[in-house]
């Protein structure tokens, strides 16, 4: 996925009400960027570290600046959660997913479960219906491991609850993981955060949820999948 503009480097400054941040460029304009991550954004939210900002000249915009990218030391992250959709999509419709090759139909934001809607649906004449459901991960608070969630999330739970439900009435449910940075090779669930959903996630294990776990390899040209990492239980 390529940004449609070249991003803006800037410091951040502060996260307020959700969706606001405040940045300074690199000519010193403090600026109001859209947050799109409705989550704690633990680790990826310090005042002083470097961000990157998209650019929007659409009038009918209340703000023209989006958070896209920062810099965790040496490590740039994802923190746009609109993103990883959109990386999925196109990674699974060039081919570049092993586990999700060789379906004919690709549908986003799909009704199913209890007044739920499945990130991608996938359908093909041979094959079960394959329900996908994408998580964007970004903490990391050991080196090398990537950690979901980063806050009690009630939304992620009922989620593994209704892809446990596909699983057991006999279609194909997969829970992808999408890493937006690339300095991990493991992932685990940090149950100490959300206790609930780590006892959700095994139990859609035990239904026969599939996981998927992959990093990207993330630019400021653009953010796309890059490796396998392995799922770790503890």
């Amino acid at each position: 996925m390529k940004f449609s503009n070249n991003l803006i480097k800037a410091k951040f400054v502060k996260r307020y009400k959700r969706f606001f941040s405040e940045h300074i460029l690199e000519n010193g304009q403090l600026v109001t960027a859209h947050c799109p991550n409705t989550g704690a954004m633990t680790g990826v939210a310090k005042e002083g570290i470097t961000s990157w900002l998209s650019e929007s000249h659409d009038p009918k915009r209340k703000l023209k600046w989006t958070w896209e990218l920062t810099q965790e030391k040496n490590t740039i992250v994802g923190v746009n959660t609109h993103n990883p959709n959109k990386i999925i999509q196109e990674a699974i419709n060039n081919n570049e997913i092993k586990e999700l090759l060789n379906y004919k139909s690709l549908k986003r934001e799909v009704k199913y479960g209890v007044n739920s809607k499945i990130d991608i649906f996938l359908q093909d004449d041979n094959k079960s219906d394959c329900y996908v459901e994408i998580k964007n991960v970004h903490l990391s608070r050991k080196k090398g491991v990537a950690e979901f969630p980063d806050g009690i999330t009630s939304r992620g739970t009922k989620h593994l609850k209704e892809l446990a439900n596909v699983a057991q009435d006999g279609g194909r449910a997969v829970m992808l993981y999408l890493i937006q940075r690339n300095d991990c090779n493991y992932f685990k669930i940090a149950e100490d955060i959300d206790v609930e959903y780590g006892k959700a996630f095994i139990d859609a294990l035990n239904a026969g949820v599939e996981v998927i776990c992959l990093d990207t390899i993330l630019n400021t040209n653009g953010i796309n999948i890059g490796k396998n990492i392995k799922l770790v239980n503890k």
